[in-house]
């Protein structure tokens, strides 16, 4: 071959290389332009297979993907959630306490252009399982828990055990319970996205001293064969059965470190037993103070026997967990309670105060009230510190206790009513209380002024409804002579002169005029009337070597003596 030819077929051979290069170059381009079309496609679109808590979202544009999740995911997050501590339930909002579903984080990082095939094969092909992102507000959350806390907080109780008549009862006791609102953000954290059931939030538990378990054999080993049956208490001479009412009310329990201990109250088992046997019963007296020759006079105290309360509860104990249920007791020497010794301290040797007010002789029947009130109080003793009243002394005040119908004001008006003229031993009491320098507990005059009566310093009484009270503020006790006789109604305290008392009167004032009433009643009493109404102050002082009490004033108006005519006014 010659050169031309040689020459011709190298530029032949070099033009069909540069076309293979350009096809192979287009070629790449192409592919290049497909891929990277390709690439574009698959990232504006959710992965062809991808679920977000189940929900399938693939091959779906993001706008159209976060649609599809706000339809049928939100929902679930927007639930109601209920939360648990011990047992205890209570519903919360998951917006309201911080919770919530971040939908964008949601769906952030699967769509987007990316050339790297391994993504793009996986967009492709792979199962996609996405976990919804989630968004926690923990200062609203812990603040809403720290709301709820005292919802589910329980007070640690300790249990108890008492009886209810002869019924042992058993108190449980109760487990503290805080609910731990730090922890509980965490929990909830973790867990509050739509969990199945309730959330059991973390709590602190504050057990009792004293278990249930320890509680319960007390009642079992203790309480209940306590009461059983009767315990009988002999010594061999007397006897007496206490029923398991009676033996329930001596008992008491200590409870404390885990432990229970029953025990009964020897001087009550003692007074049960000298109740229900006469062998059983003190022989011991109590010194008295009585009027007696005009004075009082102490009747000396005299020792006795009665049941030894030494070992007498340990004996009955033992008794209660044996079959024969028998207490051997003994007798011993005893004291009385008010010995002469004591009765002598008590003070009541001088009269400290006396009263005495005229009576209507004529009204016969009101003079048997007389007679009667002031025979019940005649010897009564109010000790230091107490407080006399008349209407529990006099009462109840009924034609069975020897009171009888008689003349009485009421509104106003004269009537009758059984135990009528016992106002003036209201008054009677009320003035020798006065002028002893007791304390004024409660007491009211008449609505009218009775001219026997020192104004405003009188007092009336009503059963149920006015009574007449002072008490003894002095350290000696106080004895009440009261009697009818010489036209008067007189009465006399005997103590020891403790007070030195002042008493004052001002003028009567603010006179108002009677005026004509009509009373329609059946049982009505006409009335001349005539007497003015008026208005007074009284005053008194209280001086003792310890101290001076402030003086007090109690003012009192009086109701004219109206007249009176029966029935309706025309």
């Amino acid at each position: 071959m010659d050169s031309q030819e040689v020459r011709g077929h190298s530029r032949g051979a070099k033009r069909k290389s540069r076309r293979g290069w350009i096809i192979a170059g287009s070629l790449v381009v192409v592919a290049a332009g497909v891929y990277a079309g390709g690439a574009v496609y698959l990232g504006s679109q959710t992965p062809a297979n991808t679920t977000v808590h189940g929900i399938n979202v693939g091959s779906l544009s993001p706008e159209d993907a976060r649609q599809v999740l706000q339809e049928k995911l939100a929902p679930t997050a927007a639930k109601s959630l209920t939360v648990s501590v011990e047992g205890k339930k209570e519903a919360l909002d998951p917006a309201a306490v911080g919770l919530g579903l971040d939908l964008d984080e949601t769906l952030d990082g699967l769509t987007g252009f990316t050339l790297n095939p391994a993504t793009l094969y996986q967009r492709l092909t792979d199962q996609l399982n996405v976990q919804p992102a989630l968004e926690v507000d923990k200062d609203v959350l812990r603040s809403a828990l720290e709301d709820l806390a005292p919802k589910f907080g329980i007070k640690t109780a300790e249990g108890n055990l008492s009886f209810d008549a002869a019924t042992p009862v058993l108190a449980k006791p109760v487990t503290g319970v805080a609910l731990d609102a730090e922890e509980s953000v965490d929990v909830l954290t973790d867990s509050w996205f739509d969990h199945d059931g309730a959330i059991e939030l973390p709590a602190t538990l504050t057990e009792p001293e004293t278990s249930a378990e320890t509680l319960q054999t007390a009642l079992e080993e203790q309480a209940k064969p306590l009461v059983a049956s009767p315990i009988k208490l002999t010594d061999g001479t007397s006897s007496v059965n206490l029923g398991p009412k009676q033996l329930a009310d001596t008992a008491s329990f200590k409870i404390a470190d885990d432990a229970v201990g029953m025990t009964l109250d020897a001087a009550k088992l003692a007074t049960a037993a000298s109740a229900g046997s006469d062998g059983f019963r003190s022989t011991a007296k109590d010194a008295k103070i009585v009027l007696k020759g005009g004075k009082p006079q102490i009747i000396p105290s005299q020792s006795g026997k009665s049941v030894d309360e030494n070992g007498l509860d340990t004996a009955v104990l033992a008794a209660s967990k044996d079959k024969e249920r028998t207490a051997t007791v003994k007798l011993a020497v005893s004291e009385p309670e008010l010995s002469t010794e004591q009765a002598k301290k008590l003070g009541v040797k001088e009269p400290v105060a006396n009263f005495s007010t005229p009576y209507p002789a004529a009204d016969t029947v009101r003079t048997k009230n007389l007679y009667a009130g002031t025979k019940r109080l005649n010897g009564l003793l109010v000790m230091p510190g107490q407080t006399f009243s008349l209407a529990k002394a006099l009462g109840p005040i009924t034609t069975a206790n020897g009171y009888y119908g008689s003349g009485v004001v009421v509104d106003g008006f004269a009537t009758e009513a059984v135990g009528g003229g016992l106002s003036q031993v209201s008054t009677q009491l009320y003035n020798v209380g006065f002028l002893a320098g007791y304390d004024d507990i409660t007491h009211k005059p008449h609505s009218r002024w009775f001219d026997r009566y020192p104004p405003g310093r009188e007092a009336t009484l009503w059963e149920g409804q006015v009574d007449m009270a002072w008490k003894n503020n002095t350290p000696y006790a106080v004895m009440i002579e009261a009697g009818v006789g010489g036209g008067k109604v007189n009465t006399r305290l005997w103590s020891t002169k403790y007070w030195k008392v002042g008493s004052s009167s001002s003028s009567k004032y603010n006179f108002t005029n009677p005026t004509t009433t009509y009373n329609p009643a059946s049982n009505c009493q006409p009335e001349s009337g005539g007497k003015k109404g008026f208005s007074i102050d009284v005053t008194r002082t209280r001086t003792s070597a310890e101290k001076k009490l402030p003086a007090e004033t109690k003012s009192w108006t009086y109701q004219p003596w109206n007249k009176v005519i029966c029935g309706k006014k025309p």
